[in-house]
């Protein structure tokens, strides 16, 4: 049997171990990251710092995990394209064997099981690397892809190295006049740019984008989900719940992540709270 470990937020712990650890992402990405178990306590850990870095709870728990030696995973580092797809005892050996293993990792290609996992221990909370291994002294990118809104010293680092290609967001009138310029001309790329810019805003012209569920290519329908999906503005869930029934299977891939991902955020926010009347109790 090959031993893992998965980080997670230590709210998650009951819900792990009730019904172990969901899968995350879309298509051939969807499934479970996890690391080797080897004798370096820093290198089994060493994702930790770069986890925390993400919104939502910093402290973070490490799940154990145990497969079989003949399990279907996928190794290599965080940057590679074409992951080697390899047994779990062999994605074991060839990560032990490397002189630097950092930034490896290995890919489950399904959620893990609740009998699968074998205990879920606190770590040191100062453990591994940020942004990328030997990131000291490199100079941090400030796109809108590499930086965590809300992140410490996040808006500092911005003011003072303006990224050139990835700007604020457009002013809300100059969007909507692109809208309604690609929508008349039939542009479906200039549609789905336009949304991706809606995406990095909070809120926005729900009823307006509302009817581009229709549109008739299913690229501008998948990049209208994600550009809703996590607004605060009344009405995203009616319009996700539309959108479920869709009859393309990437736009229904998008919306099922979409709302899985809500879920978790929403099951994460009662558990801390739970947590805040057992310290209060």
């Amino acid at each position: 049997m090959a031993t893992f470990v998965h980080l997670t937020p230590a709210a998650n712990s009951a819900r792990v171990r009730r019904g172990g650890l969901r899968a995350q992402g879309r298509g051939e990405r969807r499934g479970v990251f996890l690391f080797p178990v080897l004798p370096s306590y820093t290198l089994t850990h060493q994702w930790l710092r770069e986890l925390s870095r993400r919104p939502g709870p910093r402290q973070l728990v490490a799940v154990h995990v145990r497969l079989a030696d003949s399990e279907t995973v996928r190794v290599g580092r965080y940057n590679d394209r074409e992951p080697v797809t390899a047994t779990a005892a062999d994605a074991v050996r060839r990560i032990a064997a490397l002189e630097d293993p950092r930034g490896w990792e290995v890919f489950l290609p399904r959620p893990v099981a609740a009998r699968e996992v074998r205990a879920i221990r606190p770590v040191r909370q100062v453990n591994g690397w940020r942004y990328f291994p030997d990131a000291h002294r490199v100079t941090p990118c400030t796109c809108y892809g590499c930086r965590v809104r809300g992140e410490y010293g996040s808006q500092r680092l911005r003011r003072r190295r303006p990224h050139p290609f990835d700007g604020p967001p457009p002013p809300p009138r100059v969007l909507l006049a692109r809208l309604d310029a690609a929508e008349a001309r039939g542009d479906a790329a200039a549609l789905r740019e336009a949304l991706s810019w809606y995406g990095m805003r909070r809120r926005g012209p729900l009823p307006r984008l509302a009817t581009l569920a229709g549109h008739t290519d299913p690229a501008v329908r998948t990049a209208l989900v994600e550009a809703v999906a996590y607004w605060s503005t009344p009405g995203v869930q009616e319009l996700l719940r539309q959108l479920t029934g869709d009859p393309h299977p990437d736009v229904r891939e998008a919306v099922a992540d979409a709302l899985e991902t809500l879920a978790d955020l929403a099951a994460d926010d009662e558990d801390s709270d739970d947590e805040d009347d057992r310290g209060q109790s």
